[in-house]
């Protein structure tokens, strides 16, 4: 997900509504499901005709629809319930970045993407992985170390971090992150501590510190599925620009990239005819490339919950859906979440929310059925 300077993005769950219920949801897993519960005040929807899930209808159009997840909440009858009725695919939220995953030098926390796997596993879903290298969510041991990091110690640091990760996850993760955010608005290479502060060797060499971090995670899993995925690099643009050339330059040289991941956080003046039109070419050309899209991150952030508001927002998951199934690159539709309940919006954009297609009682909104709609 995005990762600014400011701050994390985790669920804010000083939203838990305080008058309802939840049942232990049992993982099929011998390890214990990290994190508290919610309430709930709403009695579960009816399980609806297998056939009438953006589940069942997605993948009637060869399409993957996931969500990204947490295992905190998967004791929820309802989270669990929607989670796998609806989605093919799930994706740790943050439980696979870097520093939950790796909090120290030798210590690898696995319990809570471990049991979003199981999850996956019983209920035939498959796995997204995020993410391996990121300027944001890393632990202190790494960003000021007892003892200055020299290019080639950090180096090891992070090879080491990705054989660990991706060779924990082998055959049950189908494709990663591998880098996450690495673009600059105008295109150059964002300064991080992996790319030139002090960085893994390759300062002032263009994309080659993103070369190296596929080919390490190729090397750990050569049937796993690699993806850079970027944020404000939906439309043609200076970032996405930038994009592309990485992602021709790497299928010419042969560097094992699979695809490219477009974050689309947006609100719904993104929904504009001339904005579409560039989304659209952008997935062509990198799809004219041998490569596939997937849109990643996809949230449609609101100021109120009007009636008004929710119909716009629901006409803008609907055309984002059609300019994916018009693109044959486009395998991927992902939300960043699926419920209001557990959204990152309104703590990390006040004044915003109602973001995703489920409410915070986990009905189905106007975006939902636009979706199920678009689908058909």
């Amino acid at each position: 997900m995005v990762e600014p300077a400011h701050g994390k993005r985790f669920p804010k769950a000083s939203r838990i509504l305080a008058t309802g219920f939840y049942v232990l949801f049992i993982l099929v897993t011998s390890a214990g499901c990290g994190g508290g519960g919610s309430t709930m005040t709403a009695s579960p929807t009816p399980t609806p005709a297998a056939t009438e899930t953006l589940r069942a209808k997605a993948q009637a159009r060869d399409l993957i629809i996931g969500t990204a997840a947490d295992s905190r909440f998967l004791s929820e009858t309802l989270y669990a319930a929607t989670l796998s009725r609806e989605y093919s695919e799930l994706e740790a939220e943050n439980e696979m970045k870097f520093e939950p995953i790796h909090p120290a030098p030798t210590t690898y926390n696995y319990t809570g993407p471990d049991n979003l796997v199981a999850f996956a596993q019983a209920n035939s879903m498959k796995v997204r992985g995020h993410n391996l290298v990121s300027h944001g969510q890393v632990p202190d041991w790494v960003s000021s170390p007892l003892t200055p990091w020299t290019p080639s110690s950090l180096s090891a640091v992070l090879s080491s971090h990705i054989a660990n990760v991706v060779g924990h996850y082998k055959g049950k993760v189908y494709a990663w992150d591998v880098v996450n955010e690495p673009f600059n608005s105008d295109g150059t290479i964002r300064s991080t501590i992996w790319s030139d502060s002090p960085g893994i060797g390759f300062a002032g060499q263009g994309t080659k510190t993103i070369e190296q971090a596929l080919l390490w995670a190729h090397a750990a899993d050569p049937a796993a599925k690699l993806f850079v995925n970027e944020t404000g690099a939906e439309t043609i643009n200076q970032k996405s620009d930038a994009v592309y050339a990485m992602a021709q330059d790497f299928v010419d040289r042969g560097v094992p990239l699979t695809g490219i991941g477009l974050q689309l956080h947006v609100e719904t003046s993104f929904d504009s005819a001339s904005t579409l039109e560039s989304l659209s070419q952008n997935i062509h050309r990198l799809g004219a490339l041998g490569l596939e899209v997937h849109f990643t991150e996809v949230d449609v952030r609101l100021q109120d919950g009007s009636a008004t508001s929710l119909a716009a927002q629901a006409k803008t998951y609907q055309d984002l859906m059609k300019v994916c199934l018009a693109q044959t690159a486009c395998k991927t539709f992902q939300t960043w979440g699926f419920t209001d309940m557990h959204s990152w919006i309104p703590e990390s954009y006040p004044g915003f929310g109602w973001a995703l297609p489920f409410d915070e009682t986990y009905a189905k909104k106007p975006a939902y059925a636009s979706l199920l709609k678009t689908l058909q």
